[in-house]
């Protein structure tokens, strides 16, 4: 493989940041985008690469859009704070003779130091690594992404995703992602809201990720990550509703 850039957005990560630049010392060019960290993000980072570029929260995709245009090598993986490249994955790359456009990679998720297996968590393939040239980002308001015009491969090593390390951060994050998600649906212009939309989806999110999607077999875990997906639901679609009540409110009511 030549040259590697790695793009990485922040903010408030230090308690995760350190070990995720140790992870990829390796790559020829660290960029990092730091969204005004109001805790020692920076100064770490500071440690491991001179390329931090403090700008205001713009967004998921527009803050990746930004790391992405700073890149100078032709090639680009793309990590989050809270995730480890592998000694494995590592010399994959390194060693890697470029056939395709970009790579996919599976994250091993971890919920609290276990390893998840079951709630679709095992089959979590990013696509990661690509060619800049050949990159653009997909702009959502949550869970963006990257797509790659041309060929498109799959490592064999993996990232190690440690995703919440409490109930109290995951909860928190589920809240703020549910925000971002009931705006993306306003925008799509769905249906209106009602009792039975907010339930029927309720249930299904937790049908899906607890039974179909075999989350029983993780146990407590399992369960905490269904209830959640299923809460998660929940907040979107109150929240859509509660945004068409008002966009539908007149301005006397």
């Amino acid at each position: 493989m030549k040259k590697i850039s790695v793009i990485i957005i922040t903010k408030n990560e230090e308690e995760n940041i350190g070990a995720c630049l140790g992870s990829v010392n390796w790559a020829d060019e660290i960029i990092i985008v730091d969204a005004e960290s109001e805790d020692e993000t920076v100064e770490i980072a500071k440690s491991f690469t001179g390329k931090i570029h403090i700008r205001k929260w713009q967004g998921y995709a527009d803050q990746k859009k930004y790391a992405l245009s700073q890149a100078k090598n032709g090639w680009v993986l793309s990590i989050d704070a809270d995730e480890r490249v592998t000694s494995e994955l590592k010399n994959e790359i390194v060693n890697l003779k470029p056939d395709c456009e970009g790579y996919r990679i599976r994250r091993e998720n971890y919920f609290r130091s276990k390893e998840i297996i079951t709630c679709g968590w095992d089959k979590d393939y990013q696509l990661r690594l690509f060619r800049k040239s050949k990159t653009e980002i997909v702009e959502k308001l949550v869970h963006e992404g990257f797509a790659v015009t041309g060929k498109i491969g799959q490592l064999e090593n993996v990232i190690i995703h440690n995703t919440f390390s409490s109930i109290h951060n995951y909860l928190s994050k589920v809240n703020a992602y549910s925000s971002l998600k009931a705006d993306e649906l306003l925008k799509k212009n769905k249906g209106r809201v009602n009792g039975w939309t907010i339930f029927s989806h309720t249930f299904s999110a937790f049908f899906r990720y607890y039974i179909s999607l075999r989350g029983y077999k993780d146990g407590m875990y399992g369960l905490i990550i269904s209830a959640a997906n299923a809460i998660s639901t929940l907040l979107n679609y109150t929240k859509l509703w509660e945004l068409q009540k008002r966009k539908h409110s007149s301005p006397t009511s």
